[in-house]
């Protein structure tokens, strides 16, 4: 299970890879070709939807940065955990789309500045914790669903991808138990 846990995030970070993000140009920069793949014109204040590893790029040289609301920061980070705490261990509140992908990114780019001014362990330190919090919030009531009787859509269709395979192999999980469980001795043989 694992491995396929595993290979389901990797799938779903490609799909994030690969998706659509809007950017803002920062200056003026003529059509760009790589291996086939073109994008541009870039006229500088424009605004302009690329893949995101494409906008990576062109964020990393310059040419753009990305949307305010496309970015998930420490200040919607504490937004989320708030309305986790909030709510009841049987409501789940929808999560901004590709968070899961977008969290595991923010995680990585504060770490690589804490290596360079390490004065930031402090901010890296509170994200960590939010993190962990909301990630447990939502585990918890993951698991709570999945053992339970099976969910409606209305409340299935706020899990993300990351969740809601999570929410299927353990709730087959624990429905097997439960038929083995209560399985009586004489059907057994």
């Amino acid at each position: 299970m694992l491995k396929t846990a595993s290979m389901k995030i990797k799938n779903l970070d490609f799909n994030f890879e690969n998706s659509l993000v809007k950017i803002l140009a920062n200056r003026n920069c003529p059509e760009i070709e790589l291996a086939g793949l073109k994008v541009g014109p870039f006229e500088e204040g424009n605004e302009c939807e690329v893949k995101y590893w494409v906008a990576r790029e062109l964020v990393k040289s310059g040419i753009a940065r990305f949307r305010e609301d496309e970015m998930l920061g420490a200040a919607k980070l504490r937004k989320i955990q708030w309305k986790e705490r909030v709510q009841t261990a049987r409501q789940i509140s929808k999560l901004p789309e590709d968070f899961y992908p977008k969290l595991r990114r923010y995680l990585a780019e504060l770490k690589e500045e804490v290596a360079k001014k390490p004065e930031k362990m402090i901010e890296y330190d509170k994200v960590t914790h939010l993190t962990q919090d909301v990630v447990n919030s939502r585990l918890k009531k993951i698991v709570s669903f999945a053992s339970a009787p099976a969910q409606t859509e209305q409340i299935l269709k706020n899990f993300t991808g990351e969740e809601r395979y999570l929410y299927d192999e353990i709730y087959k999980l624990v429905s097997e138990w439960r038929t083995h469980i209560l399985k009586n001795k004489d059907e057994e043989e």
